[in-house]
């Protein structure tokens, strides 16, 4: 069993409200989601008006199909124009870990 997982730290744009804000980052974790099949949220910066981080997770099988839908993942947040990916942040767990 494998299991992958990514933490997105963005600014978003012009944003006033944290009601605007929902409305940026609902679209992008429910795209992950749809697309991707993780399981993904908003687990942080939930206070902060231009800040947000996403966290997604995966499990499968295969090494290699985490480390490819990961790297998708990271790829849609990063083309996002309304927002600017900070920083991410990946932590894989293979069967060897303890």
């Amino acid at each position: 069993m494998y299991v992958g997982t990514l933490s997105f730290d963005l600014l978003l744009g012009d944003v006033h409200s944290l009601k605007e804000k929902r409305s940026l980052v609902r679209p992008i974790v429910a795209e992950l989601q749809r697309k991707y099949a993780v399981s993904a949220a908003e687990v942080g910066h939930q206070e902060l008006h231009r800040r947000s981080e996403i966290g997604l997770a995966l499990v499968s099988g295969d090494a290699g199909h985490v480390t490819d839908v990961l790297d998708r993942c990271e790829r849609l947040v990063a083309a996002r124009p309304e927002v600017e990916l900070l920083s991410v942040r990946r932590r894989f767990h293979g069967d060897d870990d303890a």
